[in-house]
């Protein structure tokens, strides 16, 4: 008797799938009869759920959203939330590494596909809206808010994208460090600091 597959499981392995494929062949290689084959799905199972190769990229980067969330609203208020949240926004283990990737990849593409744009769109204004948050529970003072997590949303980008770029080089014995990273965050953290309010200020 074939074993029945959960609809968004099978979704998920679809979209593993398709990074997969993005990754290592690229997006003129992503089709539904080459992701079905690294799902090790028949075609004819994708067909409905995923007619066009445009479906397929919305999904893989939807799942890179899916994630993150998961993994923000696992985390436990605290003192340290500011900084987990951050973390999470790093490419610090393959898992979140991947992500990155296909971030790249579909954010690029988004450019010139009109598909993609809007989950584009979303993905940027998520993270913009977690480094307010970040932000904000720091003490920052309103008045401050816009200009530090614009800055904020610049050096985790940043950060992001660099630390995808390390390992090109095969000469580099720094490639599979990532606790440099990590420091530039709480360095940024450490100045993020509540402003005195205008009474405070008063002799």
């Amino acid at each position: 008797m074939p074993r029945v597959i959960d609809p968004d499981e099978r979704n998920r392995q679809v979209a593993e799938a398709a990074w997969r494929v993005l990754v290592r062949d690229g997006i003129p290689a992503l089709s539904v009869r080459k992701v079905a084959a690294e799902a090790g799905l028949p075609p004819s199972s994708l067909r409905y759920t995923f007619p066009t190769q445009a479906s397929l990229r919305i999904r893989a980067y939807d799942m890179v959203v899916e994630r993150l969330a998961d993994r923000v609203a696992a985390i436990a208020p605290g003192d340290d939330w500011a900084r987990a949240v951050l973390l999470e926004l790093l490419p610090l283990d393959e898992s979140r590494r991947l992500e990155m990737e296909i971030t790249v990849v579909l954010g690029t593409a988004a450019m010139t596909d009109d598909d993609l744009r809007a989950t584009h769109h979303r993905v940027h204004r998520i993270i913009r809206e977690l480094c307010e948050r970040v932000v904000r529970v720091r003490g920052v003072a309103p008045e401050e808010v816009r200009v530090e997590t614009q800055r904020l949303h610049a050096l985790v980008d940043g950060l992001a994208l660099h630390m995808i770029r390390q390992g090109e080089d095969e000469n580099d014995e720094d490639d599979e460090d990532t606790d440099w990273a990590a420091r530039v965050v709480d360095t940024h953290l450490a100045k993020l600091e509540r402003a005195p309010s205008p009474q405070a200020l008063r002799p």
